[in-house]
């Protein structure tokens, strides 16, 4: 990056820098964007997503089943007239 561009981003950053450090932030950010250079080389799979891995609905249908008999569930609680009984509110 030339100075002027350094000099412009450190007025938009309100910074105030001497032209020694004007110059070593030059070579560093010419360094930095040298780096994502190598970016420029990464193949190019013609498939743009902000997600690498895809992402598909996993849901599966609700299945209606029973693990337990109700009525062997229902012998061992309170029940009135084949009803669970709960606690009284107060």
């Amino acid at each position: 990056m030339d100075l002027e561009e350094v000099k412009s981003v450190a007025r938009n950053a309100r910074l105030e820098l001497t032209e020694e450090e004007l110059r070593e932030f030059a070579k560093d950010l010419e360094d930095v964007l040298s780096y994502f250079s190598v970016l420029d080389k990464a193949p190019d799979i013609g498939k743009h997503d902000f997600n690498p891995v895809p992402v598909a609905n996993v849901l599966r249908d609700d299945e209606v089943c029973r693990d337990v008999d109700a009525g062997l569930l229902r012998d061992s609680m309170d029940t009135y007239q084949d009803m669970v009984r709960g606690p009284k509110l107060t």
